[in-house]
């Protein structure tokens, strides 16, 4: 499977931009054993968007352009289905098995549109707390390292 990670705003220099160069690193060792034939990023810089409403759906419709054709698609939102790390990891063994590209979106400042909200195959939150988009796409990235150390039997998890 190809995973993807579609973020609104760039990702600046900076303790975020670290953290997630160091899992994207530790991902390759565990990834083929884990099913993950690549991980990518896209960014949607929102400052070239509409903005208000019209620009959420405008970053909404970009990110879904940027994304792969026919990706199963994983929304992030605080009102989403929380997830343990165990579970994460079996549905994306599952979301696999099924798809060969996967799609996880993370809205702006305003979240997602509902017109995003409604082509997305999952809703998907990191639990009740409202986290910085630049801090979600971090956790985020840990998670699925987390889950292909799961998945390749790999000691990282302890549970």
């Amino acid at each position: 499977m190809r995973l993807t990670i579609g973020a609104i705003g760039h990702l600046r220099s900076g303790p975020e931009h670290d953290l997630i160069a160091h899992y994207r690193t530790a991902i390759k060792a565990t990834a083929a054993r884990a099913g993950i034939a690549s991980l990518s990023f896209v960014e949607i810089d929102d400052r070239k968007l509409a903005k208000g409403l019209a620009g959420v759906d405008s970053a909404s419709l970009a990110l879904l352009q940027k994304i792969p054709k026919d990706s199963f698609i994983v929304a992030m939102d605080e009102d989403g289905k929380c997830l343990s790390s165990k579970q994460f990891s079996a549905k994306l063994t599952a979301w696999g098995q099924n798809h060969r590209d996967i799609a996880f979106l993370i809205g702006g400042a305003d979240g997602h549109s509902d017109h995003l909200k409604s082509k997305s195959d999952f809703i998907l939150s990191l639990g009740p707390a409202t986290w910085p988009h630049m801090l979600a796409r971090a956790m985020l990235t840990e998670q699925v390292y987390r889950a292909s150390t799961i998945l390749s039997g790999h000691p990282y998890h302890r549970e």
